[in-house]
């Protein structure tokens, strides 16, 4: 318990919990960039296609045959068209995730080159160099 407290407090799961919604409404921004204004461009490129509404109807759909009968079936259908919109968002939010890793690890690679040409501080004396030392500087006196 007290390892789980201490996981709290350091703030792990606030920086988890800001990262997944930032995560889910970017996700979601992307999803309106492509379904929203990417693909109704490309539609009207392909001849007024709009992909939201591309399926496979297996079964059509079959109205009641009385109000309130209940006896209606819905449409079956793949909807291949809702696919290759996700497949497009996937792609953009892949290549932006790449973005942000390719950023930071170029920044990585900076700080640690950085690092390694900070010149490296003397070694410290060992204790015969520092007796000798103590040594020279009494018979001087």
């Amino acid at each position: 318990m007290k390892e789980f407290k201490k996981f709290l407090i350091r703030g792990n799961v606030l920086e988890i919990a800001v990262g997944l919604i930032m995560a889910t409404y970017f996700g979601a921004i992307v999803k309106s960039f492509v379904n929203d204004i990417l693909m109704p461009p490309i539609g009207i490129l392909l001849g007024g296609v709009d992909f939201s509404e591309m399926k496979l109807v297996l079964q059509e759909a079959v109205a009641e045959t009385a109000a309130g009968a209940g006896d209606a079936t819905a449409e079956v259908a793949i909807a291949y068209g809702v696919f290759i919109n996700t497949i497009i968002t996937f792609v953009i939010v892949a290549f932006a995730i790449f973005m942000v890793v390719k950023s930071y690890n170029h920044l990585k690679e900076k700080m640690e080159k950085k690092e390694a040409e900070a010149p490296a501080a003397p070694p410290a004396p060992s204790k015969e160099e520092v007796l000798l030392t103590e040594i020279r500087d009494l018979l001087k006196k």
